[in-house]
Parts: structure tokens; C-alpha cells; sequence
């Protein structure tokens, strides 16, 4: 791993500044995003976010996230010295991007997942920290920046959320000392909440309804397993992050060890995602996957329809357990 004082050396060397995270952004990744532009703007370097699609409306209440570009959006002429990538395991998941970007640019990679595969020229990854935003303290902290009210919203949400709400074990001392720091400008952490979790229009619980009703378990219950066809998916309102309140409800499930969901793409893809609540390492499952993540939190791909992908994950979890 790059140490701090040297990746805040590096960053001054360049001046026109790309960033961009993974598909289907988290809060993590998106405010890990707005929380790097901030800091790249006060000591005046110039910057773009562009992502694969535009911001979920959910997310629209970030500070600074109307800066943010989609490829729909973007200018056609991108100028920029250098790319920096934040919450991405390996370059490819950025999606789309890849295919706009001049690949002789340098690249940055700012990460907390186990399996980051080190693609940047620049490789600051971390994965004893809790997420990308608590990672960006640290950075934040060794280049004395002072806090600002934005900062401290976007760095909380991001270590917040990717924490589950401060309950998984990546949750540490340090998370905790940081969030004190940032609790010191009126986050208003209620509200946030909120705003993220317990917005929910009924006609998406009444869809839940529907995907509950597809889950099965296997290995004397201690795999869930549940299938999300494109047609029920496009059930639910664009802003509704199903695949979270899948994982919440079962985590809850007495004797589930791993809960995998596979999800439709099309007839010759099936995207995987994936949660231990116990020892099982399901980044290692993932990386079989051709995808990555966290001990605890993984995904990946297949390019089979739903029914094959099923026999051939189950029997992958089966072997790990």
C-alpha cells in the first residue's frame, strides 16, 4: 500500500483530475467520490466525476453530488491528466467508463476491498479500514485539511452504510473515533437514516412481497438463496436498492450462514451477490466468480441463465462451508 504522505505527494502532481467508482455505486462509493473532489478543489485542481449512469434520486441529497457526470451527461471532450478510482477492486468495474478513457492516463486507486488487484500506477488500499470514506479520513487527516460540513456529511454516510449502521465487524475503535470527529457538525444521523432506509413507497413493499416468496434454502439451512428475474425487478421503483433489504431481512434468519442472490441480466448472464454472517469467506467464493469483495460481502458473474448459475453456486457454497 502507497503510505498517506506519499499519495498526497503524488496527487499534487497533476492538475486535471477524472474520477470515477464501480457500477451500480454504493453510498461508499459515491460519497467516497465527493469527498476526494472536495479535498482536490481546495488545493485548486480542477475535477470531474463521470460515472457509468446518473445518481439514484435517493442519493440526491449528498452535498455536492449535482457536479456529478453520467456518460449520458458527459461532455464530449474529456480533459483530464490523470484518473482516480475509488471503491473499485479491479479496473473493470468501473463498467462503461473504461471505454471513454485514454488508457496511456495514469490511475489512481483509492480502496478498502480485500481483493483489490493493485491496477493503478498510484495504489492506496487499506482493508483493515471499514470503507473508501474511512480510508479518506486518514488521508484527509494526514494532509491537516480542515473539516467542513459537506466533508463530514459525505465520510460519515459512506463509513455509515458500509458498517451496517456501525453493526458488522469491520466496525472498529478507530471507526468509532472518527465518527466522533465527524458527529461535531450537526449530522443529524436520525435524519440520515431516514432518508436512506425508511423512505420506502408501498408499491415496492408490496413487491418485496414477491421476492420473498422466491427464497429457498439449502444445506440444512444454512444457504439462502433467492432469484431476481428482470421481470420482477422492473416491479420496483428505480430508486428502491433491492438487493440491501434482501440481505436485511435475511440476515435475520436463524442457522443462514451465507445468502446468495442471483440476479437476471439476461438468458446468458446472472449477476451474483453475496453475504457471510459467519466465518465463510465469500470473497474467495466470488473471486471463483470472476468478481471480488469483502470476506463478508462479495459479487460476481456468470454467463449462464439463472437456473444453471444456481447449480453451479450452490455447489460452490457447499464446498466452502
Amino acid at each position: 500500500m502507497m503510505k498517506l504522505k506519499t499519495t498526497l505527494k503524488a496527487l499534487k502532481k497533476y492538475h486535471r483530475f477524472l474520477i470515477s467508482t464501480h457500477v451500480n455505486p454504493d453510498p461508499d462509493a459515491l460519497c467516497s467520490e465527493l469527498a476526494v473532489a472536495e479535498y482536490l478543489k481546495s488545493i485548486g485542481k480542477e475535477v470531474m466525476i463521470l460515472n457509468e449512469e446518473a445518481v439514484p434520486s435517493r442519493f440526491h441529497f449528498l452535498p455536492g453530488v449535482k457536479q456529478m457526470k453520467s456518460l449520458d451527461n458527459a461532455p464530449k471532450t474529456l480533459k483530464y491528466d490523470v484518473v482516480l478510482v475509488v471503491d473499485c477492486g479491479d479496473f473493470s468495474r468501473i463498467g462503461r467508463v473504461c471505454d471513454v478513457l485514454d488508457k496511456t492516463k495514469p490511475v489512481f486507486n483509492i480502496d478498502h476491498h480485500i481483493t483489490n488487484d493493485q491496477f493503478g500506477q498510484y495504489n492506496l488500499v487499506e482493508p483493515k479500514a471499514s470503507s473508501t470514506a474511512e480510508l479518506l479520513f486518514e488521508l484527509l487527516e494526514k494532509a491537516k485539511v480542515k473539516l467542513t460540513k459537506s466533508l463530514a456529511v459525505n465520510l460519515y454516510t459512506g463509513i455509515m452504510t458500509d458498517t451496517g449502521s456501525f453493526r458488522y465487524e469491520n466496525t472498529t475503535a478507530r471507526t468509532h473515533e472518527i465518527i466522533s470527529r465527524l458527529m461535531q457538525f450537526d449530522i443529524q444521523p436520525d435524519k440520515l437514516y431516514r432518508t436512506l432506509y425508511e423512505s420506502i413507497p408501498l408499491k415496492d413493499i408490496e413487491a418485496f412481497t414477491q421476492v420473498i416468496n422466491n427464497f429457498s434454502s439449502v444445506a440444512n439451512g444454512k444457504i439462502a438463496c433467492l432469484h431476481l428475474k428482470k421481470s420482477l425487478v422492473a416491479k420496483f421503483s428505480e430508486d428502491f436498492d433491492l438487493r440491501d433489504a434482501i440481505f436485511k431481512f435475511l440476515r435475520s434468519v436463524q442457522g443462514i450462514e451465507v445468502i446468495v442472490i442471483l440476479t437476471e441480466v439476461s438468458r446468458k448472464e446472472t449477476r451474483l451477490n453475496f453475504r457471510s454472517t459467519n466465518k465463510v469467506n465469500v470473497a474467495k467464493i466470488a473471486r471463483y466468480f470472476n468478481g471480488g469483495g469483502h470476506r463478508k460481502a462479495s459479487g460476481g458473474r456468470l454467463d449462464v441463465g439463472l437456473k444453471k448459475a444456481n447449480d453451479i453456486v450452490i455447489a460452490k457454497i457447499k464446498k466452502e462451508l
